[in-house]
């Protein structure tokens, strides 16, 4: 009898380990229902197609457009061409904010070129934009999604975001994650000496963000300037041979010059894609729980992100902060799943 007891003890324990290791195996193979919020742009197009690559992991319910590093109607179309390029057509986009909240708006045609996409022609998509706003999407979506379940992927200003909070606060409910690529702390801007784009672009839209309550990851130039370019990287992305390598590899060998010649380093960072793969393989990447206060004060300081690194303040933590991530790593992964593309 008491053999019996312990061999049942046995096959109860073996059960209860085998429905555990079926639980933690569902979970980490399910998708992430994700919005890229975005402003295309050279770096952007490259996340795009990453992400829109990854359907096993990625669940991409739509693609939404802000003004930033070109006007809007130029985002607009190139986050268009990106979906195209991506065989993604079922992905659908929407036009938000064609301006920030209250800044006069400032573009980077300097970096991207005047159409947003300098290295290869664009053209007008085959097809168009959702009807309605970015706005109103984000605000009926998350509002009627299941409670945080939406991750939200931010790849330019975020003006969409923080006029989705201002119209209806309650859609914090909805959202799971912002994961934003924007800021700078140790290695200083590269708008001004303190600011990045994306945060000097609209540092109103990002305080509404920060204060939101929403729980954020920020993946700053901190890190995007430790995944740079080289030939050698270039190479194996050009060895795929397909259209989608061919586009890449004609993007970053014309948008990482600028930054090559302005900071005197051997390769460029393809900044906004660093988010798309944070998403697919956080393992890559490193950082810590930091208290995170947006600047938007005119002045010398403005579009600042000042980071609490050490805990000086002991402040409440508002952001993930991330500060190094495996180069090469971040290359292997994007070279896999533009194979996967035309």
């Amino acid at each position: 009898m008491y053999r019996y007891i312990l061999e049942l003890r046995h096959l109860l324990r073996s059960l209860l380990l085998l429905s555990v290791m079926t639980a933690t195996g569902a979970q980490a193979a399910e998708k992430i229902d994700l919005i890229i919020d975005t402003d295309p742009g050279a770096d952007d197009v490259v996340a795009l197609l990453l992400a829109l690559a990854s359907p096993d992991e990625l669940s991409v319910r739509a693609l939404t457009t802000v003004a930033g590093n070109v006007r809007l109607d130029k985002t607009s179309r190139n986050a268009r061409l990106a979906r195209e390029w991506a065989g993604r057509e079922e992905v659908p986009v929407y036009a938000g904010a064609p301006k920030p909240m209250m800044r006069t708006p400032i573009y980077a045609e300097n970096i991207h070129g005047k159409e947003g996409l300098s290295g290869v022609t664009v053209y007008e998509p085959k097809k168009g934009l959702e009807q309605g706003n970015a706005i109103d999407y984000l605000i009926d979506t998350l509002m009627s999604a299941r409670p945080h379940s939406i991750t939200i992927a931010i790849l330019g200003p975020q003006t969409n975001l923080a006029l989705a909070l201002i119209q209806e606060p309650g859609i914090v409910q909805g959202i799971n994650e912002v994961v934003i690529m924007g800021g700078a702390h140790f290695n200083g801007g590269n708008i001004t000496p303190v600011a990045e784009f994306n945060l000097f672009a609209d540092p109103h839209a990002a305080e509404v963000v920060v204060k939101s309550g929403v729980k954020l990851t920020y993946l700053p130039l901190d890190v995007t300037h430790k995944i740079l370019t080289s030939e050698a990287r270039l190479k194996q992305i050009a060895a795929l041979n397909n259209n989608a390598s061919k586009r890449v590899g004609e993007i970053l060998n014309e948008y990482v010059k600028g930054d090559m010649e302005h900071y005197g380093i051997p390769g460029g960072p393809v900044h906004d894609a660093s988010v798309i793969a944070y998403l697919l393989k956080p393992e890559l990447f490193s950082g810590r729980p930091v208290n995170v206060v947006i600047d938007s004060r005119e002045g010398p300081t403005f579009g600042q992100t000042i980071v609490d690194w050490y805990d000086t303040l002991k402040a409440p933590k508002n952001a993930f902060w991330v500060e190094s991530g495996d180069a090469q790593g971040f290359f292997d992964l994007l070279t896999e799943r533009l194979a996967r593309l035309k």
